[in-house]
């Protein structure tokens, strides 16, 4: 599965890009109606299209989330019952949720489903009851078992900490993002490349249900089936979408070269547009320490070669690489009620 990595030539912008689609994708999953383009409007200082700004917000919070249990991972932290209350205390700092006691887990008792637990589809276990689940999930994530296979373990990792439901609002999130976490700490994944929630998004259902049967019939082996499914549908999926992204950057820089004397400052904003692939002059001119005349002229260059597009709903004020988007946004649709 680690070979993920070794396709790209700069596997820091695809990791940059694909964090961000798994903040969104997520966040779709619990049901936000943000898409990839609003959340990258705002990165580059500009107002959500068509989301509600506090979805958005939502999106850009599991973001910060994400980012900091994997720097916390990457510096020698352990994966722990600190760093989840950490990355829940980042996930609910603003926006929804942030009066449910962020970072804090839970001293009352919740439920999924229903209006009240006499009549929820799951009742998780009662506060009197949650440390002791909590210990046991963490000593799970800190043992080295050699009778399970990594991926297996990750599965039921999953499934542990969204029965326990240890906070009153975010669960799913996190208990995704655990996935990727465990992986990376037991050495499966190098880099944070392999995230399952559209595979989960678009089997939403099915998910739901399997979790549920696990809770209710001890249904483990159909849910590892479909875990493990999972994994190996998105690890393709990433591949493929990873080369293709390669491959036509690759083409696109050596069109850009030929600008002749444009093409030194048009490979600067062509590399800007690798993280920022909608963005303003204004927005580049910042960027790139370029004068507003510098920058319109290399938009103008970028735009008659075919790789910039502008924006008829914002007048030709805002401009996307087109090509790139329509590759990181397939399946980042939002669901709709």
């Amino acid at each position: 599965m680690d070979d993920i990595g070794y396709v790209l030539p700069d596997k820091s912008l695809y990791l940059f890009m694909n964090v961000r689609k798994e903040a969104l994708l997520s966040s779709q999953v619990e049901g936000t109606q943000s898409s990839l383009a609003d959340l990258l409007l705002v990165e580059g200082e500009e107002r959500p299209e068509e989301s509600p700004m506090g979805d958005v917000e939502e999106v850009s919070r599991y973001l910060a989330a994400m980012q900091h249990g994997l720097t916390r991972l990457a510096g020698g932290f352990p994966l722990s019952l600190r760093l989840i209350r950490e990355m829940h205390g980042v996930l609910l700092a603003t926006g929804r949720g942030s009066h449910q006691n962020p970072g804090v887990f839970r001293t009352s008792q919740n439920w999924i489903g229903g209006t009240r637990p006499g009549n929820a589809a799951y009742v998780p276990p009662p506060p009197e009851r949650l440390m002791e689940c909590l210990d046991n999930l963490e000593k799970f994530l800190h043992i080295q078992r050699d009778d399970l296979p990594v991926l297996v373990q990750a599965g039921m990792v999953h499934v542990q900490f969204e029965s326990i439901h240890p906070f009153l609002h975010g669960n799913g999130r996190i208990g995704r993002l655990l996935v990727t976490l465990f992986l990376c700490q037991r050495g499966v994944l190098a880099d944070p490349l392999l995230y399952l929630s559209l595979y989960m998004k678009q089997n939403r259902p099915r998910y739901y249900e399997l979790l549920q049967s696990v809770r209710e019939d001890g249904g483990w082996e159909a849910w590892l089936r479909f875990f493990l499914t999972g994994v190996a549908e998105t690890a393709n999926d990433v591949i493929s979408a990873a080369r293709r992204i390669m491959d036509l950057r690759a083409a696109d820089r050596v069109r850009v070269e030929k600008l002749g004397r444009a093409g030194v400052n048009g490979l600067r904003l062509f590399d800007l547009l690798g993280r920022f692939p909608i963005l303003s002059i204004p927005f580049a001119s910042r960027q790139l320490g370029l004068s507003h005349q510098t920058c319109t002229k290399l938009f103008l260059h970028l735009a008659a070669i075919g790789i910039l597009h502008g924006d008829e709903r914002q007048r030709g004020r805002i401009f996307r690489y087109r090509a790139y988007l329509d590759i990181l946004s397939e399946g980042t649709e939002p669901l709709r009620p």
